[in-house]
């Protein structure tokens, strides 16, 4: 690549984005959707890790402005699960994955190959060396090492480290010591395993004492930091509530969000279509012997199927996701691949025994495309987007810690820029999304929307047009004093502005503020809403993700002094 390009404080662009906002320029790799370059200021994240753990009392007590967009940031397209031919349901090299991710135009993806005895045993040391040379061979593509864990009494959870000396040793060490399968698998000598079931509840004890040992990994300066996101956290109804604030509470600066939008997207589309005919995300499910009874489905409302794509937790407005915010709790969500068999792939896995080897070895190609696979490669459908101060690794795991986070299907916008800032005698300069400011008693904040939409088509090779922008927001009451509280009836969605051009910007204000209360930001093309404006729940069989999509901004939380 030329000096010229190399150059990020060269100004080419007939446009400067906006300081503050996530602006998707041009890209110089000949790519239809490549878009690397997310030239951004986002501010710093006042007090990174310590921030993430601020509870709703202790912010109140002392308001802190953080996250300001004062300091430029730049945002960065990435995928945090992803699979290899090391995981027994897997098939791709790590190599192929990495170009992908980066063809598609991602900056940064983690590996995280199942956790299990397999795995434990032959995997780590395998794909360590293929992460390795990954990294080497793609310099401009940050190459996570992580595991997928089978969180012991729920679902699964994407867990990684920045490359340092102990990465690897600490990862071997918590999944040897703390994965479900292995847990739960008898142990040599003919005894029964430690748990009943890897989803089964006395696991639960165990799941709090592994983010405890990824904490003291980083407190005694083993590595310098280490997250931990929930996947597909619905899909099997195994997440209680709280579960999910157990681990928040025992990790604060580890247990950091979930995936608010699942992988195997294209897994939903239609047989007619020569697709998969099944469930977006892989949301088929129905309760399970560990399902929470909460978790109940009805004719009209399912919370084991996906809508709009995005996880029933994120997207039911005042739904899970939206209790725990009330509690002025920082969770973030975000957006994967989950990739394992990509749909149209002709592909198919090596014939290699993997609980023997730990590897499907080599893929075989067929000649045959596969309708039956459904997902899609890194970057291709789903991203994560995150403002981070640098396109370092530990900038960008800061970046997702602090909630700079952004998840987007389909290239449904190419920018957000979002402001939030008390009139009068408050905090003039404001915050960002995942940020944190304050506001006097009576007084007024306002919200500023700048959105900007697709410039060019997406990987099915359209170009989606935002429709509507959805501002939702909530009080923060405190804790709950039931854990496994699962609604936020004050959280609503405030306001729906009508999208008409491609870059197009909206404020808001809150009058008369007498309480804390968070805000969120989400956003749709249109295509499928209910009655009421919100995301309709997916057909099983009849799901084109391309033909339904959303993005969903992580919140801003206000306090009042």
């Amino acid at each position: 690549m030329s000096h010229h390009h190399d150059g990020h404080e060269h100004h080419h662009h007939e446009v400067e984005p906006v300081e503050g906002s996530w602006q998707d320029p041009a890209d110089d790799r000949p790519v239809a959707v490549a878009r690397r370059r997310f030239l951004a200021g986002l501010g710093v994240a006042v007090g990174g890790a310590a921030l993430a753990g601020t509870g709703a009392g202790e912010a109140a007590a002392t308001p802190v402005a953080s996250n300001r967009w004062g300091t430029p940031q730049r945002w960065y397209a990435g995928d945090h699960h992803i699979h290899t031919q090391y995981s027994g349901d897997g098939q791709y090299p790590v190599a192929a994955q990495v170009a992908k991710a980066r063809a598609n135009g991602l900056d940064w993806m983690v590996i995280t190959d199942h956790g299990g005895v397999a795995h434990q045993k032959f995997s780590i040391d395998q794909v360590t060396p293929d992460i390795e040379k990954a990294r080497k061979g793609n310099r401009d593509v940050l190459v996570y090492q992580g595991l997928e864990w089978n969180i012991p009494g729920a679902e699964h959870a994407t867990v990684f480290l920045p490359p340092d000396r102990h990465t690897v040793d600490i990862l071997r060490a918590f999944e040897g010591a703390y994965d479900g399968g292995v847990l739960s698998t008898s142990v040599e000598n003919g005894g029964k395993g430690l748990i009943a079931r890897s989803t089964s509840a006395d696991g639960e004890p165990y799941a709090l004492a592994a983010l405890r040992y990824l904490e003291a990994q980083v407190l005694s300066g083993r590595t310098e930091i280490a997250l931990m996101f929930a996947n597909h956290p619905a899909r099997r109804g195994v997440d209680s509530p709280h579960e999910l604030r157990g681990w928040r509470d025992a990790a604060p600066g580890v247990a950091v969000g979930m995936e608010g939008a699942p992988g195997h997207q294209a897994s939903g589309i239609p047989k007619s279509a020569g697709g998969r005919g099944g469930a977006r995300g892989y949301y088929d499910s129905s309760p399970g012997v560990d399902s929470h009874p909460g978790y109940a489905p009805t004719a009209t409302e399912n919370p084991y199927r996906t809508y709009g794509g995005f996880d029933w937790m994120t997207a039911k407005v005042g739904g899970l996701w939206d209790s725990m915010l009330a509690e002025g709790r920082p969770w973030w969500v975000t957006s994967t691949s989950d990739v394992h068999q990509v749909f149209g792939d002709t592909l198919t896995p090596g014939t290699q025994d993997y609980e023997k080897t730990g590897s499907r070895g080599a893929p075989v190609d067929s000649g045959v495309e596969q309708t039956g696979f459904g997902d899609f490669f890194p970057g291709h459908y789903s991203r994560t987007v995150v403002g981070a101060r640098s396109k370092s690794y530990v900038d960008v795991m800061r970046g997702l810690q602090s909630g700079k986070v952004i998840a987007v299907h389909g290239r449904l916008i190419d920018g957000l820029d979002l402001r939030v800032r008390a009139l009068g005698e408050g905090d003039n300069r404001g915050v960002t999304i995942g940020g944190r400011t304050f506001v006097e008693r009576g007084g007024s904040v306002e919200v500023t929307i700048e959105v900007t939409g697709a410039g060019g088509p997406n990987f099915a090779g359209v170009v989606p047009k935002l429709a509507k922008l959805d501002l939702v927001a909530g009080p923060v009451t405190g804790p709950a004093v039931d854990r496994d509280t699962l609604s936020a009836p004050g959280t609503t969605v405030v306001k729906s502005f009508e999208v008409t051009k491609n870059r197009a910007r909206f404020t808001h204000v809150f009058r008369d503020v007498a309480t804390a209360f968070y805000l969120r930001v989400r956003g749709t093309d249109g295509n499928r809403l209910t009655a009421d404006g919100g995301p309709v729940m997916d057909v099983v069989g009849d799901a084109d993700p391309w033909a339904d999509l959303w993005f969903y901004a992580n919140p801003v939380f206000v306090d009042v002094i």
